[in-house]
């Protein structure tokens, strides 16, 4: 159990209460100490073990009742400071477009030659971006992309008019979401190399943008706790100004 190890016993030490919420560039400050931890430790024969980079995660558990259709939390957002990782992308788009949307980033881009491909199998990329004159076609994919969370949604902005913006910002980071059936909603909000200020200023964007787009039915307390934790930490609870 990782709980068990002496790196993730350290790790809870740092960390200290699992409930007591701090400011956030502590909490920020805390994450980043005990994502080194296992950096700080060799191996038996004395080698420094390597350190990675680890993705800094925001987890806000949210006042919604994930049973209702019209409490949904689903979208997409970008970061004022990137999450560090480019994504791969494919467009759904005719002529022109396509040639635009490879310009933009697009790993593929195309109409019936794609949408062959996915058919027999082919799944090498994040993100799927579409033209909304392409969802006839793409609808057939439906249930080879949606199990793993591929299918362009018009919600989750992969789904546009403008699909050469789209695929730019979906490349550069831009992150879709969705809440989860405990009321949660996950985010990747950068890499633990980045300064506090930058991790700041990205989680800071995404609670205000979750709070931009509460559902009208959700009733009560809204943001019930956030938590901030990196690939291999415990969880930080923090306070978020909204």
């Amino acid at each position: 159990m990782p709980s068990s190890t002496v790196a993730y016993r350290k790790k809870l030490e740092i960390r200290g209460s699992s409930t007591q919420a701090l400011d956030l560039g502590e909490g920020i400050a805390k994450v980043k100490q005990m994502a080194g931890v296992s950096a700080d430790r060799s191996y038996k024969n004395g080698k420094k073990r390597k350190a990675y980079n680890q993705t800094v995660e925001l987890v806000m558990h949210l006042g919604i009742d994930p049973r209702q259709a019209d409490q949904a939390v689903r979208g997409a957002l970008s970061f004022p400071k990137g999450i560090g990782k480019a994504r791969t992308v494919i467009a759904f788009c005719d002529g022109a477009t396509a040639a635009e949307a490879k310009a933009a980033g697009a790993i593929e881009a195309g109409g019936d030659e794609l949408v062959e491909k996915i058919t027999k199998g082919w799944l090498d990329f994040d993100v799927a971006v579409a033209h909304p004159s392409m969802m006839g076609k793409v609808g057939k994919l439906g249930r080879v992309l949606g199990p793993h969370g591929k299918m362009p949604t018009p919600k989750s902005g992969t789904v546009t008019q403008d699909v050469v913006t789209a695929v730019r910002e979906f490349t550069a980071g831009r992150v879709e979401y969705r809440n989860d059936a405990g009321g949660n909603v996950h985010l990747p909000v950068g890499k633990v190399a980045f300064p506090v200020e930058d991790l700041k200023e990205n989680i800071e964007a995404a609670v205000k943008h979750m709070a931009r787009v509460k559902p009208a039915a959700a009733k009560g307390q809204y943001f019930k706790r956030i938590c901030i934790s990196a690939t291999n930490t415990p969880a930080v609870t923090v306070n978020v100004a909204t």
